[in-house]
């Protein structure tokens, strides 16, 4: 595979220059042009100037390595990052906001009035409603934003670039817009609809789990002002 070529050669040379043995994978492109993935055990023999190698066909064991892999940082429900996920990817654009100062956002949604969804039809309706949420939250987003599930009804989405309140209220609203489209239920539509709070770096903090409390208490303050709104009618 022309991907894996320079890392095959640098493995080869490394035999060749006195290690023993080396174990090591690569891939190749089949004749029918599809990928192969390869095991290798290449042994380098001095005495005879020599190098041996033993290849094993690999591609379905590699292929379930990495559909556990991204069981292990993906959400089944939804297929979106889960909060494992989105740790590592927030705190690799905190590093890149820190070191280009191009500013970084995080908006923490809840989605409001989900526990009708599941009084109305059950969790196998719910469940529905939470993958519809996901594919509209992914598509509300630019190139480069990450949008996780960290939650039952909670989702997290990083803005990496976004450096003020305006710009970001701008992507809120319109996922607020995106979520509104009515989701069918057996028994007549819903609305979805979500509180979202943001927050900033450095302003609100300089690491993930700082920018996600303050995100986490901006969402439940933006609820608590819709809640008393609809109460005072």
């Amino acid at each position: 595979h022309p991907d894996d070529r320079a890392a095959t050669m640098h493995q080869a040379a490394r035999v060749t220059a006195g290690e023993l043995q080396r174990h090591f994978r690569n891939r190749y492109i089949h004749r029918d042009g599809h990928s192969v993935d390869i095991q290798w055990s290449a042994r380098w023999l001095p005495e005879y100037g020599v190098r041996i190698g033993v290849a094993h066909e690999v591609t379905e064991l590699r292929r379930n390595e990495r559909e556990l892999e991204h069981r292990a940082s993906h959400d089944i429900l939804t297929g979106l990052p889960n909060r494992h996920h989105l740790y590592t990817e927030l705190q690799y654009a905190i590093a890149h906001a820190a070191e280009t100062g191009d500013g970084l956002a995080v908006l923490y949604l809840d989605l409001d009035g989900f526990k009708e969804v599941n009084d109305r039809g059950g969790h196998g309706t719910g469940d529905r409603v939470l993958r519809e949420v996901g594919q509209r939250l992914q598509q509300g987003l630019r190139q480069g934003d990450l949008v996780a599930r960290v939650g039952g009804d909670e989702f997290v989405a990083v803005l990496p670039g976004c450096r003020d309140s305006r710009a970001a209220r701008i992507i809120a609203d319109d996922l607020r817009a995106r979520l509104g489209s009515p989701c069918t239920l057996p028994d007549g539509p819903f609305r979805p609809d979500a509180s979202i709070g943001i927050a900033f770096f450095p302003r609100d903090g300089t690491d993930a789990e700082t920018l996600l409390a303050h995100a986490d208490r901006a969402m439940y303050m933006a609820k608590r002002r819709r809640q008393e709104r609809l109460e005072k009618g």
